[in-house]
């Protein structure tokens, strides 16, 4: 049901931003790393984005259970899932999230 309802935002985002969501490659781990990375202070634990750089596409991985975890309702997980998809987008290409989602953030 999770990656169903990933792959469903993703339909809905390529539809309206194709330039943004094309180049970038999606994915869903179950938890994060255990061992963040030096250079994050206080990593996300619902989710991450990795620019693109030497040969590799920019990367967008969702961590279900963190996400999972907040959700109450069927509903809930489907805004969390949009919310956090659209602000990992928005951080990758130096945007607003209000700029490619008006809804973002809204119940």
């Amino acid at each position: 049901m999770f990656d169903d309802m990933v792959a469903s935002q993703l339909r809905r985002l390529h539809v309206a931003w194709p330039q943004l969501v094309q180049p970038v490659q999606f994915a869903v781990e179950d938890v994060p790393p255990s061992d963040p990375a030096p250079w994050q202070a206080d990593p996300d634990l619902c989710s991450q984005c990795f620019p693109a750089g030497r040969g590799t596409p920019a990367r967008i991985v969702l961590y279900r259970m963190p996400i999972q975890m907040h959700a109450r309702t069927r509903m809930d997980l489907q805004f969390a899932i949009r919310d956090e998809l659209v602000s990992r987008l928005a951080e990758l290409y130096g945007r607003r999230p209000e700029e490619i989602d008006p809804d973002w953030g809204l119940d």
